[in-house]
Formats: C-alpha cells, structure tokens, sequence
C-alpha cells in the first residue's frame, strides 16, 4: 500500500496524538443498502448497489453517459447538519474507475467532494457550497481501489488551502467563488446535501461515457477535550489518496 500526501497546508507542524479525543466515525459500505445515497439515473444509464466487487463487498456502481457525475446525499443526518459542533472533521471514500471515455479517447476528469447548503443561497444560485479537489481521476490511474480522504477546521473563516467556494461569481475573474459575507464556517454550519462529484465549479466538459465505483463513504467528527486543544494548531487541512 502507498500512501502519497495531495495536500497538506498545516501551521508548524503535524497533529499529535492526543489523549482525551473523542471521534465519532459513520461510514456507508453499501452492505445495508444506499443509505440516503444517490447517484446518476434517467436515460444516460443507471446506478445500481452491487453485492460483491467493492473494496470488500458490496458497492454503488454507475454507468452513466452525461457531462458528469454525482453521488450525492441529502437524506442521512449523519453525512449532514452542522459541521461546526466538531473541531476537525475528516471525509473520505474509495472509487474505482473501470470506464472514462470521451468519444472513444481515455480521458480523466476532476473528483471532488462539495458540502452544499441551500438555506443561504442568492442571486439564482441553487446553493452555496465549498469544495475540495482531490485529485483527477481516470481509467488508467484508477483501475483498482483507491481511497481519497481530506480533513479540515470546519471552523475556519476563510477558505482553507485547497478548497473552493461556490454561490456568487468574482466580478474580475468571473471565477465562481462564496457570497460577499458568507465564510468556509457558514456553510459548514447548516451542510443540507454532501455530493462526491466530477462538476468541478468553473469547469465544462462534454458528453462522457462514465464507468465508476465507490465504496466506503465516511465522515469522522473530533471533538479534542479542553485540555488537548491547545495542542492542535490546526489552521487547515491534510488530504491523502492511498492506492491499493
């Protein structure tokens, strides 16, 4: 197993083990079903829960042929709610990429995680979001399992290294970005929906032939006791991708 750091934008030094945390860890591995989890459907294709074939087990598959792909989930309080109750909170999943196709040429596409919250959305923005990049994701660089996972302040005001924001549009760059007055920790302290995506804000692609898994969908929330929080330092975020 190799593991390689993606991102890691820390403030001195890396975390300690600390005693006295309390961690709470929900993960959906398919084996009792979707779990409030949704993915692509309709006349590009279909998503389906496989019994076997997943990074041990079972696990959502999709072949779908659209602009893109989501999995997404508005329905599990756990994945959901306020993120801000937690001093760290880390995401992670497992995807496989059987089939990335784009006019019969491989092609490899964006995979990120967004955490969207609908209550605050203006100027005909569905929502207000922020989202991390993980990694661009293809046939040739995923065939097997791999895991992505990111940890971070839901707490911090501004946007962490690494991560976007999404809801209104910079005048100058027009590159979409967070409402003027809406922090990272504003849209962490009210997530209605959690999606796994390849609709990277900003970007377009075409038409794509999508053949993908993902497994083990799971999200840590850390509480440190008073004592330890002295000792975090935490001022953003560590993300890995581990191949298997």
């Amino acid at each position: 197993m190799n593991t390689k750091a993606i991102i890691a934008v820390l403030g001195a030094c890396s975390l300690p083990a600390l005693a006295g945390v309390s961690s709470t860890t929900v993960t959906t591995d398919f084996s009792s079903g979707a779990e409030g989890w949704v993915g692509p459907a309709g006349p590009g294709g279909a998503t389906t829960i496989e019994p076997t074939g997943g990074n041990n087990g079972a696990y959502m598959r999709t072949e779908f042929n659209n602009f893109g792909i989501t999995f997404a989930n508005s329905t599990n309080t756990d994945f959901l709610g306020d993120y801000t109750t937690a001093d760290e909170i880390t995401i992670s999943m497992d995807i496989q990429v059987d089939y990335l196709n784009f006019f019969g040429q491989d092609v490899s596409r964006p995979w990120l995680v967004e955490l969207r919250d609908f209550d605050g959305a203006t100027g005909g923005y569905p929502y207000n979001s922020v989202w991390f990049l993980f990694d661009n994701i293809s046939a040739a660089n995923n065939g097997d399992w791999s895991t992505y996972s990111v940890t971070f302040d839901p707490n911090a005001m501004d946007l962490p290294g690494g991560w976007g924001g999404y809801g209104a549009e910079d005048p100058d760059t027009f590159e979409p970005t967070l409402p003027d007055g809406v922090s990272f920790s504003d849209v962490l302290s009210g997530v209605d929906e959690i999606a796994f995506t390849t609709f990277q804000p900003g970007f377009f692609f075409g038409f794509t032939d999508h053949t993908i898994g993902i497994d083990n969908l799971s999200i840590t929330r850390t509480v440190p006791a008073p004592s330890a929080l002295a000792l975090i330092g935490l001022g953003g975020l560590v993300g890995t991708r581990r191949r298997r």
